[in-house]
């Protein structure tokens, strides 16, 4: 066995036993604490409501242990399986030009590894979502959805791959660098049309009528200097009983967005704590450093692709002979579908740099709003939403980008006596 397959195989069942050891701890951890309401919340939330959010948290990390071991088999079929040198010889035979040939490969690779998620999100939406009273689609709906999103994922994804594809073969060993501005501008246009052209595709906006819910918005937008191209209302309901409220958009297309949900559920001095927090992302400058983050981490990733895609022991090492790539079509795919093997264990960074972000927008919301208010808001949400409040620590730093509830709810009542 090649030295890297033996590395491979020894990161892929380390990343997956130590999913599922995580997922193993949260269900204790959250049925030993299903018995009691925690302290800070047993004035708010009832014991049915918090067993409730148990069980659904529960019932959607036991479909984990199904999704980790489904995601692990297609990795190993594609790769050491020889799926992905199948699939090479199958387009072979149908295209010659290897830009044509390499797009052929990542697409079909893409859709048949989203196909074959297909049942467990069926299951996830019309079994356990269905069963905790928050599924609102039909299967028809589902599918239609499904198909939207195959749709606009060839008709964006294509042209990008085919860019893509043309600088690695014509740009030369700097290939990656002029690739890295192809993907900023794909991602920042992506960011000025996804509120006007793609959100409307599944979901109805229409403007915000409340006039009185909208005059307090307005007030708090001015006092935090955020312009809007408008306050609009999504119809949410259709899919889900969940509720939710961001900001979308970049430049003159940001826009504000309410659940219909998030309006039938909370007062309008909640509301507009809710959105403080938001435009405190904004205000904070969370989004463009995340956006710079997430730019210079691609740069990094495509400057290590560019030299992995002239070693042969990476093909060899996952299951490619080097006489049958066609390059450089086969790194890029065999790259991008193998790095979260090798980068999970870090996840927790990217936890702690959301979190900081969290608690900073939750300061903003106490001085710009109240954190009563956002403290009352939330532990509605937590029940409506089922949001188990006694999550794994351990589990929670790997998964969830938002601090835990008991955290964040102490927080947030210090600094209501602080802004007392």
């Amino acid at each position: 066995m090649q030295t890297f397959s033996a590395v491979f195989l020894a990161a892929l069942i380390l990343t997956l036993i130590t999913r599922m050891w995580l997922a193993t701890r949260h269900i204790r951890h959250v049925r030993a604490n299903r018995g009691h309401v925690p302290a800070n919340f047993s004035s708010q939330i009832t014991l049915e409501a918090h067993q409730k959010a148990a069980d659904y948290t529960c019932a959607k990390t036991r479909l984990g242990y199904l999704s980790m071991s489904l995601e692990a088999m297609v990795l190993l079929i594609l790769t050491l399986g020889g799926g992905l040198s199948a699939l090479t010889a199958f387009w072979s035979g149908w295209l010659d030009d290897p830009i044509m040939h390499g797009t052929a490969l990542i697409i079909s690779t893409i859709l048949l590894m989203s196909a074959l998620g297909i049942p467990i999100g069926y299951y996830r939406a019309f079994v356990i979502e269905e069963q905790f009273g928050f599924n609102k689609m039909t299967p028809r709906m589902f599918f239609l959805d499904l198909a939207k999103q195959s749709f606009l994922a060839i008709l964006l994804g294509v042209p990008l791959i085919l860019g893509v594809l043309w600088l690695m073969e014509k740009m030369g060993p700097n290939w990656w660098f002029y690739a890295w501005l192809a993907w900023m501008a794909f991602n920042i246009v992506l960011l000025a049309i996804f509120p006007t052209w793609i959100a409307p595709i599944f979901n109805k906006f229409t403007p915000l009528a409340d006039t009185s819910l909208k005059t307090r918005v307005e007030q708090l937008m001015r006092k935090c200097g955020f312009k809007s191209s408008g306050l609009f209302v999504m119809d949410g309901s259709r899919r889900s009983n969940h509720g939710n409220a961001y900001f979308t958009g970049f430049g003159k297309t940001k826009r504000i967005v309410f659940f219909d949900t998030l309006l039938s559920r909370l007062d309008i001095s909640e509301i507009e704590a809710v959105l403080a927090h938001e435009l405190g992302h904004f205000k904070r400058h969370h989004v463009i450093k995340r956006i710079a983050l997430s730019f210079s981490m691609s740069l990094v990733f495509l400057w290590v692709l560019g030299y992995l895609m002239q070693q042969s022991w990476f093909y060899e090492g996952l299951g490619v002979s080097v006489s049958s790539i066609p390059s450089p079509a086969m790194a890029l795919l065999l790259f991008f579908i193998v790095m979260p093997v090798f980068t999970f264990l870090f996840q927790p960074l990217a936890s702690v740099y959301s979190r900081r972000h969290e608690f900073e927008a939750d300061e903003y919301a106490a001085h710009n709003a109240s954190a009563t208010d956002l403290t009352r808001a939330l532990v509605k949400l937590y029940q409506d939403n089922a949001s188990t409040l006694t999550p794994d620590p351990l589990h929670s730093a790997f998964y969830d980008s938002h601090p835990p509830a008991a955290l964040r709810i102490s927080r947030l009542q210090s600094l209501a006596q602080n802004t007392v």
